[in-house]
């Protein structure tokens, strides 16, 4: 049996100082703390066994992704370079973006975002079936696309994919329970957190799900 396991990794904290949902926005990226949620994962990656053998990564094309995951690559290159090993570099994949909604660029419960304004309210019928845009289903089909795809390309292999909270979470609702539908409140995926899943190539089943904050003590600093 040949088994490769993909860390999916929710890129650091955003520098957002007007609290818009920046969604698939450019130019949104990350702030001082983000850069230190990221370079804490990278260290964690880069001083297990097993996730610092990654042999290839993927992050979405937005800005926040591509920077969480080039501070990871530079504390897991440092590894590979001891090793006598050439840097990885890092590929682009438009399968693992943020999700799309419908109030990208407004601020969540103020002015034109106000969820009690007749227009907006109308969108937010249900938290486990978003109307707001990309639909929970959509979102996990796309993962499940680009998993199936990177895990014959990479077989017995460990793979960094770099993405956001709502695709990573909607997969994996998937995967554990048969639908991704879920109640936005209740995910569990801390900033520059890993979740890590390993399949079986030859049957394309999950052999198992694991998740690990190495960024938690950086997240406490949010309220400090």
């Amino acid at each position: 049996m040949v088994a490769t396991t993909i860390h999916f990794v929710r890129h650091g904290k955003v520098y957002n100082p007007d609290k818009v949902l920046y969604e698939r926005l450019p130019n949104f990226h990350l702030s001082k703390l983000g850069v230190c949620m990221a370079k804490a994962t990278g260290d964690y990656i880069a001083a297990s066994p097993q996730m610092n053998t990654i042999s290839c990564a993927y992050a979405s094309p937005l800005d926040r992704t591509r920077e969480t995951a080039e501070f990871i690559l530079e504390s897991l290159n440092s590894v590979r370079n001891l090793r006598g090993e050439n840097d990885l570099q890092l590929e682009v994949d438009s399968r693992i973006i943020e999700a799309r909604n419908e109030f990208r660029g407004k601020r969540i419960g103020f002015g034109d975002g106000a969820l009690w304004k007749p227009e907006n309210l109308k969108l937010v019928k249900n938290l486990w079936r978003p109307s707001w845009g990309e639909s929970y289903q959509e979102i996990a089909d796309r993962m499940q696309d680009f998993a199936l795809e990177k895990i014959h390309q990479h077989a017995g292999e460990q793979i960094l994919v770099v993405s956001h909270e709502s695709p990573i979470w909607s997969y994996r609702h998937m995967l554990e329970t048969g639908h991704p539908e879920h109640n936005m409140l209740m995910r569990k995926i801390a900033l520059a957190s890993i979740t890590s899943i390993t399949y079986d190539c030859d049957s394309e089943q999950v052999m198992s799900i694991t998740y690990v904050d190495p960024a938690k003590n950086v997240h406490k600093m949010l309220y400090m």
